[in-house]
């Protein structure tokens, strides 16, 4: 019985370990992060009397981004560019990031203060140089509440 070789991989990488969107990010004393508030759908509440078609509206959320090396080393750039459910690219933030190789990672914390325009799903690709490793999805949900039926007199 033959026994199975591994084969040896000298490529690949770098790989995503979290991408999310989140209302915090809490750095601990031992080098750990939490994640306070994973968010992937925000909902705009308004009263029944407010418009039919959704105001913008302006929000605050930060991307949390964590990389694994594996075999890349060097210095690469990572970019986040939203995507409106309609298509539209909204403008997009680009940082550097050192790789160093095997297991060591790298952290990327974006605050983005955007304005939504419209209701449906937005993404934020997620790029290592020209190339969407992954996608993070928000849904963004308007919705007027309250009675809107006229108050009767006495």
């Amino acid at each position: 019985m033959k026994k199975s070789r591994r084969r040896k991989t000298t490529t690949g990488g770098p790989y995503v370990a979290v991408a999310v969107l989140c209302e915090k990010v809490l750095h601990e004393r031992d080098n750990t992060v939490s994640l306070i508030r994973i968010v992937d759908r925000l909902t705009i509440s308004a009263s029944a009397d407010a418009p039919e078609e959704m105001p913008p509206v302006q929000a605050t959320l930060t991307v949390f981004l964590a990389f694994k090396a594996g075999f890349a080393r060097g210095k690469y750039r990572v970019t986040v560019r939203p995507v409106t459910p309609t298509g539209d690219v909204l403008p997009e933030v680009s940082m550097p990031a050192l790789f160093e190789g095997d297991e060591r990672g790298v952290q990327h914390q974006i605050g983005l203060s955007l304005q939504f325009r419209e209701e449906g799903l937005y993404w934020f690709d997620v790029l290592i140089e020209d190339l969407v490793v992954t996608r993070v999805p928000l849904r963004v949900l308007y919705q007027r509440i309250g009675s809107t039926a006229p108050m009767s007199s006495s």
